[in-house]
């Protein structure tokens, strides 16, 4: 994610001839917060879905006794073990508070994907086996984000309201991305976890913020060396025709490999083919491996001296 965050930045920052470096690194780290916004938001939905099927229980109940029939209503998921834990979470409710995050928003998904977890098979069979143990409890709230989750109109749609009434970025394109997040945290629960357990930190370590602002400072700075070194490589390509996105892309890409020789040469390469994947044509990625690879040899061929390379 974090090479993700300063591709986006630099786009957004090449598109905007208003944006100065500060402007761009400051949006930046906004973003890296908005991200961790979004994961304390989507792990709220434990607590606003819970509420939901509470309310249309009592609906349910209520209806019943009006008509006199006899109905035993199921609390199983209702009192999901997990689901109390995040709502007892200190970290989740503090963050809601302090960022004045809600649902109010996009509670129009909370009703759909009640609906489609009502008439699913892994639904059914928790709420109809005759035992339940806190694992049950917790699998569910995985198979939840696993299943319902990812790719859910329903939920972008509410995500794209809130981002706008939130001020937030990202948080449609980013979602999938915390969801696994959030996967991992369900898995750090234990049954006697306290209301004081840590949720998963914004990065792995203050390193990753660092080396975020350090390859998107550099890349800015280089900026007139890297274009000059992809167009001399662009052999029966004309420079203009070159996407803005493969464009930074590359130079991003020159910019970690000539500069933090501390990350593997494969490392980073790998990397930036598979953010051309996912953010470029369908076939950008090959159009920048093979300009990286022609930068890369002629570079070695020439005796500059960089990370270890291994292009003939």
């Amino acid at each position: 994610m974090v090479r993700t965050r300063v591709i986006q930045t630099l786009f957004a920052y090449y598109s905007n001839p208003d944006k100065t470096p500060y402007s761009a690194r400051k949006e930046m780290n906004k973003s890296f917060a908005d991200t961790y916004d979004l994961y304390v938001v989507l792990l709220d939905f434990v607590n606003e879905l819970t509420a939901y099927a509470q309310q249309q229980m009592e609906e349910q109940i209520s209806r019943a006794r009006a008509t006199h029939a006899m109905w035993k209503p199921n609390r199983r998921f209702i009192n999901n073990r997990f689901a109390q834990q995040v709502f007892d979470n200190r970290a989740v409710r503090a963050r809601m508070q302090e960022q004045h995050l809600a649902w109010d928003s996009g509670i129009s998904a909370v009703s759909e994907i009640y609906r489609q977890l009502v008439d699913s098979d892994f639904y059914r069979q928790y709420m109809e086996a005759e035992q339940c143990s806190y694992e049950d409890d917790k699998r569910l709230w995985r198979l939840i984000y696993q299943n319902l989750l990812p790719g859910n109109e329903a939920l972008s749609d509410a995500l794209d309201e809130m981002e706008v009434v939130l001020d937030k970025s990202n948080w449609t394109t980013d979602a999938d991305v915390v969801i696994s997040y959030i996967i991992k945290t369900i898995k750090k629960f234990k049954e006697d976890s306290t209301p004081e357990t840590p949720l998963l930190e914004m990065f792995d370590s203050e390193d990753e913020l660092r080396f975020a602002n350090d390859l998107l400072e550099k890349t800015l700075a280089g900026h007139e060396q890297y274009e000059e070194l992809i167009n001399s490589h662009l052999k029966g390509w004309d420079a203009d025709r070159i996407a803005n996105m493969d464009r930074i892309i590359l130079e991003t890409a020159l910019a970690e490999i000539l500069e933090f020789e501390e990350i593997a040469l494969t490392v980073s390469l790998n990397e930036y083919i598979e953010l051309a994947k996912e953010y470029s044509g369908d076939k950008s990625y090959m159009f920048i491996n093979g300009i990286l690879t022609e930068i890369l040899r002629d570079m070695k061929h020439s005796g500059a001296s960089f990370k270890a390379l291994s292009v003939k």
